[in-house]
């Protein structure tokens, strides 16, 4: 565990050139006085890490020093190649970028491992998109991509309602369910945009100052969070049996059917549990619990249990007649 947390300070610094000790410790998950302890563990085996003081000051290495990719595992080796998806890097344009980079690597390390690459390859492969989803990158893609890159304020028309024209520095773009986004900051605002709905782009050549704390992982899943709850608002009163609770997922949001099961009841005699499911609406609620057909039990609100009973009572009468009119041959 030591080893693994020694090569990671090394790396990091390598990577961030300076970094104070509560910064290195705050990375690593230790204490300060645990890198204090590091640090004398890396002089004394020959690495040149040293400190400067001062207000800018922190530790930093050798100018010059640069350790290589001979520490790592096998099991590390190949789950590098698995870090990025090579889609959305084509996608954005960066394929050959991608390529070249995972060719260096390769070169850079010992030779028992050359082969991680190749098998990682053959045992792993993510499609994300589901099935039957548009998997053509929007024709914008790689120009916001560019222009992230490069940190260039950019002007987008973008299709709502009706089509309007935003300023906007391009902070980054995430990849969510086959769709992309562009996280963007307008007028000290940072907001989010369906890149799909990007009808043109013009980039300028005005850089933007990046704000140093911005984290987009971090930000995404913060405003992922927020959009959640506020799309189910609502609230509805069930039955589920337990194979209603096991396809609950399949039938709602994962948050909502997470909600569900933390707030169930203990299960009956039947094994059928009654609980509260957040809803983006009733009129939602009613399409979506279609799918769990008989393992649910609307209780509340009353209008949707009727709405519920008459679709049952005409599903019923649907079926009542065995004849069959149009038998398949």
């Amino acid at each position: 565990m030591r080893a693994a947390r020694l090569i990671s300070l090394v790396l990091l610094l390598q990577a961030r050139e300076v970094m104070t000790a509560a910064e290195l410790a705050a990375e690593l998950d230790v204490s300060v006085r645990t890198i204090y302890r590091d640090v004398l563990a890396l002089s004394a085996a020959g690495v040149p890490v040293y400190a400067d003081q001062g207000r800018a000051g922190g530790y930093r290495l050798l100018d010059g020093y640069r350790t290589r990719l001979t520490g790592l595992s096998r099991a590390e080796a190949q789950t590098l190649f698995l870090s990025g998806l090579p889609g959305p890097a084509a996608e954005m344009g960066l394929a050959d970028v991608l390529g070249v980079a995972q060719l260096k690597v390769t070169a850079a390390l010992p030779a028992g491992l050359r082969d991680a690459a190749d098998q990682a390859r053959q045992r792993f492969h993510l499609d994300a998109p589901g099935w039957f989803h548009q998997a053509d990158p929007p024709p914008l893609l790689a120009e916001l991509a560019g222009a992230a890159w490069r940190d260039l304020v950019v002007e987008l028309r973008y299709q709502r309602d009706v089509e309007v024209t935003r300023t906007v520095q391009p902070y980054g773009l995430v990849w969510k369910n086959g769709t992309w986004y562009l996280v963007g900051r307008v007028d000290g605002d940072h907001r989010i945009y369906r890149v799909d709905r990007v009808r043109a782009v013009t980039r300028t050549d005005q850089r933007f100052d990046r704000e140093p704390a911005f984290d987009l992982a971090g930000f995404w899943a913060a405003r992922s969070g927020e959009f959640v709850r506020r799309v189910l608002a609502d609230e509805i009163v069930v039955r589920l049996s337990p194979a209603g609770l096991r396809a609950l997922r399949w039938a709602v949001e994962a948050p909502a059917a997470q909600a569900a099961v933390d707030a169930a009841d203990p299960p009956d005699s039947q094994g059928w549990v009654r609980t509260r499911l957040p809803v983006e609406s009733p009129e939602v609620a009613y399409t979506q619990l279609q799918a769990l057909g008989p393992e649910v039990e609307v209780i509340a609100p009353a209008a949707l249990r009727d709405r519920m009973r008459a679709a049952a009572a005409r599903l019923t009468a649907l079926y009542a007649d065995r004849r069959v009119a149009d038998p398949v041959t």
